[in-house]
């Protein structure tokens, strides 16, 4: 395999992201105002957890397929295909709202396939990081992400929320073209390296076996199978937060969409701030414990914004920016962990496979929230759901070889550390 990264491909690869930074805006203000229009539509956390479930079935269902063909096509057609259509399907909600037929079943099949495009973007633009990153750089460019990224979904509910004040949500959709519009221009421009076999046989290998390659190339990293359960969990127990927090706002203390915003801003700005942390330090060592201990963190922020009093949106917000300022964090180490053990060539396919197994409880967390949060009241069922969340982190160090495994990579890390060249910020060269 010829590695193509360099600082070339890197100067690309910024001014490509920048582009995507603005479609990140784009997509955040219209997923927030969607799912304040179906929360206000129906005030139901059943049918609320439904539009969940079903937005987030593509995530789940398409990248382990796609991922072996990411490897073989050529991506940056693959994400201008990805980003067109998603914007497309913004234009035809556009004109549903227009014309006065918009319903709930139809604004929910429309965001099932927007989310059929994300599901096909988003590991085809993290499988192009490796060929367009330098190896020293990659851990420093993920903490940069997630402080510009978070930026941007700071603004995004903040901007949604002032819009849906004064205009109507067919006219904030336009939002999307319009940042489409810019996104598509550096994608156009750059070159994106391909992936070249330093193989003399022109042999097709099958899907299957491509897959299985995948799996064994994934089961190599010994720490990622105990991870990648360990964040299934988390993911399933972290749905009703991400599926009823609207209704939380709207029927327990009595808000209104600004105030809904507030809170999500606080989230957004939590990671930010974690990011900003991300970055900032040099060397990570015992990335694996570095990511239960953001998790139990994290546990207590939501407590906060659960617990909290009737209409005391600033303590809840508080405890959302706690939850946000670990997710970078974890997030970091576990990019990371993939991105420097897993050789580039099965990168697509080993990055979809993390993200469909991660993903899987995704729609049954979903699914489920509705109906619990019937059962128990929102309030309570996020309770139980914290407490579960603890129970993870103690059943995944006291009954797993993590521990071994940590202490085992702890030489290496050292020497990693020692060969690894910092790269500040100011040092990016555009």
């Amino acid at each position: 395999m010829e590695s193509t990264a360099s600082k070339h491909t890197f100067k690309s690869y910024l001014f490509f992201w920048g582009g995507q930074l603005f479609s990140l805006l784009g997509s955040s203000i219209v997923r927030f105002v969607i799912v304040v229009w179906i929360a206000l539509e129906t005030l139901s956390p059943i049918f609320v957890s439904i539009a969940f479930f079903l937005g987030a079935l593509p995530m789940v269902m398409i990248p382990p397929i796609l991922g072996v063909f990411i490897d073989r096509w050529n991506r940056k057609l693959t994400i201008a295909l990805a980003d067109s259509l998603q914007a497309f399907i913004t234009f035809m909600m556009i004109i549903l709202f227009l014309t006065g037929v918009a319903n709930y079943w139809l604004i929910v099949l429309l965001n099932v396939l927007r989310g059929i495009c994300q599901a096909i973007h988003f590991p085809t633009v993290n499988a192009i990081i490796p060929i367009m990153i330098p190896k020293k750089y990659l851990s420093r460019m993920n903490a940069i992400n997630y402080l510009f990224t978070g930026v941007i979904q700071v603004i995004g509910p903040i901007i949604g929320g002032f819009l849906l004040a004064f205009f109507k949500i067919e006219q904030i959709l336009w939002v999307d073209i319009f940042t489409f519009l810019i996104a598509i221009i550096p994608l156009v421009l750059i070159t994106i390296p391909s992936i070249k076999l330093n193989s003399e046989k022109s042999e097709k290998v099958s899907y299957s076996k491509d897959f299985k390659q995948g799996i064994r190339t994934l089961k190599s990293v010994k720490s990622f199978l105990i991870l990648i359960v360990f964040i299934s969990v988390i993911n399933l127990l972290n749905m009703p937060f991400t599926a009823l927090m609207s209704l939380f706002v709207f029927i327990n203390h009595g808000g209104e969409e600004i105030n809904y915003a507030f809170i999500m801003a606080f989230l957004q700005m939590g990671i930010v701030i974690g990011a900003m942390i991300a970055l900032l330090k040099k060397h990570w060592k015992h990335k694996e414990l570095i990511i239960l201990w953001s998790v139990f963190i994290g546990i207590g922020g939501y407590l906060i914004t659960t617990l909290a009093p009737t209409g005391n949106f600033l303590l809840m917000g508080i405890g959302a920016l706690i939850h946000g300022a670990l997710i970078p964090i974890a997030n970091t180490m576990f990019l990371t962990i993939l991105q420097t053990k897993i050789p580039p060539e099965s990168q697509g396919r080993v990055f979809s496979i993390v993200i469909s197994i991660a993903a899987a409880v995704t729609p049954l967390g979903m699914i489920i929230s509705g109906p619990l949060a019937e059962l128990f009241g929102i309030r309570l069922l996020f309770i139980i759901f914290l407490y579960l969340q603890f129970v993870s982190i103690m059943v995944t160090w006291f009954f797993t070889n993590l521990k071994n495994i940590i202490h085992n990579e702890s030489r290496d890390e050292v020497i990693e550390q020692q060969e690894d060249v910092s790269l500040r910020p100011e040092q990016i060269e555009f």
